[in-house]
């Protein structure tokens, strides 16, 4: 006899574990029986990723968007908001639950496992970044957390209160980084790689997502790049230039600033990909103010971090795992020697890239027709 079964009725179905195994059992995603639960593993992916944030899609769109009818994603939308990762309002729709509520639930957790709360965090960033949601999440989930922007008045004394440091600055000085180390300051760099022995780390793959763009740019016909990065770092171009070797060794690539975006573009640059949310945002800003044709004339992509309102297609990295990775590095007690965590971001289709126009100068084009599936396939 089937385990389950009785003489005198019908099988009944088995009894969902509970919500969230799936995640951590991959093995049991594909068993799951009803196809509301599968979509709900899904919604929870995207949600976790990122590709879903803030008010959800109307439920019609969101049902066209994961091919399902009306009454699976309902039941896969209860599920999730009884987990509280969703929170659903009649007349308002449907928004992934705040980011402050699950960061006071991540607080609580970690007291509830043991771990000291209430060690002082030092928290530097630029002046620009202090609004930032990842600095309000990390303050919210250590009040005594105290963020600075300017390092060169702080005495010694103040910092010895202090048993870990958060360096979102780009411009830190090495001195005071080093002065933190040999205080046995837990000292963690964000988007900066460490210059000062015993620094952990969590950087955004740029890389990586910089070579995926410029890989599917140059087989829809791409040979004019523009490498838009902060002043000082060059991982965005060296990328493209080692895609180029590869595919397009006659490809072209050239730094510029936002502002230097649009004229370049007129001199022939056909490509544009951005090392941070912060100037793809100012270089759509100006291509836009000079009417250019986006992506007819010009592609644009970026490789950075956000909260989910981006400016351009690209490869991000959702807040929340960021602030996951610090928190990972602050208080995991299996980290006990320097670490690096290289974050890879989930691609997000903007159409703001495409294959190359033919130009009206036909000895101005060198068009390529792509063997192989349009940008970010």
């Amino acid at each position: 006899m089937v385990e389950g079964s009785s003489p005198s009725g019908p099988v009944e179905p088995a009894r969902e574990p509970p919500p969230g195994d799936a995640r951590r059992d991959p093995a049991r995603h594909d068993k799951l029986s009803y196809k509301f639960q599968r979509l709900r593993e899904r919604l929870r992916a995207a949600i976790e990723s990122g590709e879903l944030c803030g008010k959800l899609p109307g439920e019609r769109q969101l049902a066209r968007r994961f091919r399902v009818n009306a009454k699976t994603l309902s039941k896969a939308l209860t599920d999730l908001a009884a987990e509280g990762l969703l929170e659903r309002s009649i007349g308002r729709g449907t928004f992934v639950k705040d980011v402050a509520d699950r960061v006071v639930a991540a607080a609580a957790a970690t007291r509830r496992s043991g771990a000291n709360a209430a060690e002082r965090w030092l928290i530097i960033c630029d002046v620009e970044q202090a609004g930032h949601n990842i600095i309000r999440d990390l303050c919210q989930i250590n009040p005594l957390a105290q963020v600075v922007s300017d390092t060169s008045n702080l005495r010694p004394s103040f910092l010895n209160q202090f048993k870990a440091a958060v360096n979102f600055a780009w411009d830190t000085p090495d001195e005071f980084l080093r002065s933190l180390v040999v205080r046995n300051v837990n000292v963690v760099m964000v988007n900066r790689e460490p210059s000062v022995f015993s620094m952990n780390a969590v950087l955004v793959d740029r890389a990586l997502g910089a070579s995926c763009l410029a890989r599917d740019l140059m087989l829809v016909g791409h040979r004019q790049f523009l490498a838009v990065e902060k002043h000082g770092q060059t991982s965005v171009a060296d990328a493209i230039r080692r895609t180029a070797q590869r595919y397009v060794p006659d490809a072209t690539v050239d730094a510029a600033d936002p502002a230097d975006v649009p004229a370049a573009v007129e001199r022939g640059a056909t490509a544009v990909i951005c090392g941070t949310l912060p100037l793809a945002v100012e270089t759509r800003r100006r291509l836009d103010h000079a009417s250019a044709d986006i992506p007819g004339r010009v592609s644009l992509a970026c490789v950075g971090s956000g909260i989910g309102v981006y400016p351009c297609s690209g490869y991000y990295i959702h807040a929340d795992q960021k602030a996951d990775a610090i928190l990972q590095l602050l208080r995991d007690p299996q980290v006990r020697r320097p670490a690096t965590l290289w974050l890879t971001g989930a691609y997000h289709e903007l159409n703001t890239t495409g294959p190359v126009q033919i130009l009206t100068d036909p000895d101005a084009a060198r068009v390529h027709v792509a063997r192989f599936g349009g940008v970010g396939a």
